[in-house]
Order: C-alpha cells, then structure tokens, then sequence
C-alpha cells in the first residue's frame, strides 16, 4: 500500500491529526483505565511515564516518523533533514511496532476482543503512515522496488512478533499487564503528540479542517471506548473465581 499511496502535504496533515486524536483517546480512555482496574495508582502513573519517556528518548536519538511527506510532479519529498539512513528509520519504527505488539496483547489478555478492539484500530490506523514513512525514505536512498517490498513485508511483521513475545514470556499475572498497559498507554500518548504539537507551529493555515480532524479521531476512540464496560468484565471475573472455589 504504501508504494501505491500518492499523499499531499494536506492529505497527510489532516490523517494525521485525525490518527493523532484516536491514539491519544485510546491510551487517555482505553490503556490507562484498564491499567487501573488491576494496578495500583502510582506504579501505574510511573510506568505510563516511562513508556512516554521511552519513545521520546528513540525519537530523540534514532528519529524514524517523516510525517511531512508528500508527492508532487518533482517525486517525493520530505521535510526533514535526515542525519540517519532508511536503517535507522526501520530500526525506530519496528521498536515502536514492538511495543504496540505488546500493548494489542496485554489488552486482549485483560478484556479480550472489546478492549483490545481501541489498541488493534489505533495500530491500523498508524501504522499505514510508518510504511509510507519507511518507503519515502527507502525512495529518497533511491533503494530498489523489490528490496523496499522485501523491507516493507519484514516491517508488517514486527507487530504479531510483539504479540507472540508478550504470551511466550512466561506467566502473565495482573502485575505484568497492568505494567504493559501502562507503558502502552505512555508511548501512545507521546507518537500521538509527536504528530500533533507541530500543528501548533507549522500548519495554522488549516487549523480549523486539522482541529476537526482530531476532534473526529477522539471522538472514534471515544466510542470505541464506550463499547464495553470494565465493571462488567471485573464482575464477570469474580463470579468465574466464586465459582471456582464451590467446585469439589
């Protein structure tokens, strides 16, 4: 998809925003509250703060998001200035597909298909934009068609590795998903304010078409949000544990 997408700077600003709104909404309204449901409050707050500060340390040092992409009659352009090659880019990207990996997992381990439904469409969402990211730095290195397609199938696959090592690192206890949850909800608050905040500063001439995009994106995790309830999960749950303990 990303070899077949042609994005305007516009194009992309406006998905972006609209994907920046939903990542934020799902980690404030999804993540976080489910981290809650079965950790304690700081330990929570401390690990959201970590994740946060995780992605923004690899974005710092290894940046791999080129959000200002866009195709024209001259071919593709970036604006960025970029002091690494597309090795570093795949190297940052499959470090947060990783941990999105695990963030989609620990939901699903904790409700299932609702909850994990917020994570698994955020992921969607965003993660078109990192292959289209990948591939116009792979096209600016003037990398060949078939070797991009190569790199761009190995990427689609660092998402379901982060799932399988999240069940196969041993036991899973409330502990472990409550600090996974946590995290996640950290790293998508901050790939979300990495796409947002320069808004503020670079595109004002079309603040009203990019706010209603992100008020779009909040409102999708919003609903997304609302269609289970966590009291009901945790009631089901302690009904499977009350009857557990009357079997002979």
């Amino acid at each position: 998809m990303p070899l077949l997408i042609r994005l305007t700077h516009r194009r992309m600003q406006l998905a972006m925003s609209f994907v920046g709104g939903v990542m934020a909404g799902i980690a404030v309204l999804g993540l976080l509250p489910e981290a809650l449901e079965v950790g304690e409050t700081k330990l929570v707050m401390i690990w959201m703060v970590l994740g946060f500060l995780v992605v923004f340390l690899v974005e710092r040092f290894l940046p791999s998001h080129c959000h200002d992409v866009a195709e024209d009659e001259h071919g593709v352009t970036c604006g960025h200035e970029h002091q690494l090659t597309w090795i570093g880019t795949f190297a940052g990207l499959s470090m947060h597909s990783l941990l999105a990996g695990v963030a989609l997992a620990a939901s699903w381990q904790i409700g299932g298909f609702q909850t994990a439904l917020g994570v698994f469409i955020a992921i969607l969402l965003h993660k078109p934009f990192d292959g289209l990211t990948l591939i116009a730095m792979m096209r600016i290195a003037n990398i060949a068609t078939s070797k991009a397609h190569l790199v761009n199938f190995i990427f689609s696959l660092v998402v379901p590795i982060g799932v399988v090592i999240f069940f196969l690192g041993g036991e899973v206890t409330p502990n472990i998903i409550s600090i996974a949850l946590a995290f996640s909800a950290g790293m998508f608050l901050c790939i979300s304010l990495c796409d947002l905040l320069p808004e503020l500063q670079f595109h004002g001439h079309d603040r009203v078409y990019l706010t209603i995009a992100l008020l779009l994106g909040l409102t999708v995790a919003w609903g997304i949000s609302s269609l289970h309830s966590a009291d009901e999960h945790y009631a089901k749950m302690d009904e499977s544990i009350i009857l557990c303990q009357h079997l002979p």
